[in-house]
């Protein structure tokens, strides 16, 4: 049997093979590649700290001043494209920091806040007006005031009933919370003869003032008593002030139908010239 007897399947099987490449690119593969983009629509925060002595109370742990920055440190690191800026006040108020994204930079500073280096004194409305000035020209859509405080406005020349009023002007939303347990709280206290002792002082927190500021201002009045209600407190405001996230799905598409026509054709050409070549049969 000669070698052409022997190979006379090869052009049928190109042109089999040919077909099934053919049917291959009929179907139109394609290859796609998606991609997606985030879009983050931020919330302007600026955070209002008291830091009067007596946050010093030890009815948190280690007082309420430390439980107040441990909490704000954890609501920093929880942002996305949020930005924050703290406050913090006593007989006066003073800018810590202005409005930042850089998160970093907003921890190595709250780390800095102390007591003491204020005049003692609590000015609540001088607190909340230069929180409210400092989100005056702010662009984004959402301006929130977390107020957190443990006593009464006994200083400053500004209300802070008239400072939520102005507040609500600017569509500044304020939170406030009052931090205390009810009744009285172990307090320390240094004395000459016997040393640093602790006494029972009485928590006195104006809720009454604080829920106005708040309800002018479309926000909401909380009492934290403990750690974890304090933590639970700034968790609320979380999800009460959710960032706005767009995402857009784009999709690229990639015809493959050639990979498999032209290889077709070839194989095609190549069975015809086989034909009429190698295997051209005479009559």
């Amino acid at each position: 049997m000669s070698w052409r007897v022997r190979l006379q399947w090869i052009p049928t099987a190109l042109r089999y093979v040919a077909f099934g490449l053919a049917i291959f690119a009929l179907a139109r593969p394609q290859a796609t590649h998606t991609s997606n983009e985030k879009f983050a629509e931020g919330i302007d925060i600026m955070m209002v700290m008291d830091v009067s002595t007596s946050m010093k109370a030890m009815d948190f742990e280690p007082n309420r001043f430390e439980a107040a920055k441990r909490v704000a440190s954890e609501f920093i690191a929880s942002r996305i494209s949020d930005r924050v800026g703290l406050i913090v006040f006593a007989a006066e108020a003073f800018t810590q920091f202005p409005l930042t994204l850089d998160y970093d930079f907003a921890q190595n500073m709250l780390a800095d806040v102390q007591m003491d280096v204020i005049e003692d004194g609590t000015a609540i409305g001088t607190a909340l007006a230069t929180a409210t000035n400092r989100l005056r020209d702010a662009k984004a859509k959402s301006k929130v005031v977390i107020l957190l405080t443990d006593g009464q406005n006994n200083h400053g020349v500004i209300d802070p009933v008239t400072a939520s009023e102005v507040a609500s002007s600017m569509d500044v939303r304020v939170y406030t919370i009052g931090v205390g347990r009810k009744g009285t709280a172990p307090y320390p206290m240094d004395s000459p003869a016997f040393g640093r002792q602790t006494v029972q002082v009485q928590v006195e927190i104006d809720e009454d003032m604080l829920q106005n500021v708040a309800k002018n201002t479309g926000g909401k009045y909380f009492r934290a008593t403990t750690d974890g209600a304090l933590e639970s407190i700034y968790q609320e405001i979380s999800n009460l002030e959710k960032t706005k996230i767009e995402q857009r799905i784009y999709t690229d598409a990639v015809e493959l139908y050639p990979y498999f026509l032209w290889p077709a054709l070839l194989l095609l050409l190549l069975e015809l010239g086989m034909r009429a070549t190698v295997f051209r049969t005479f009559p």
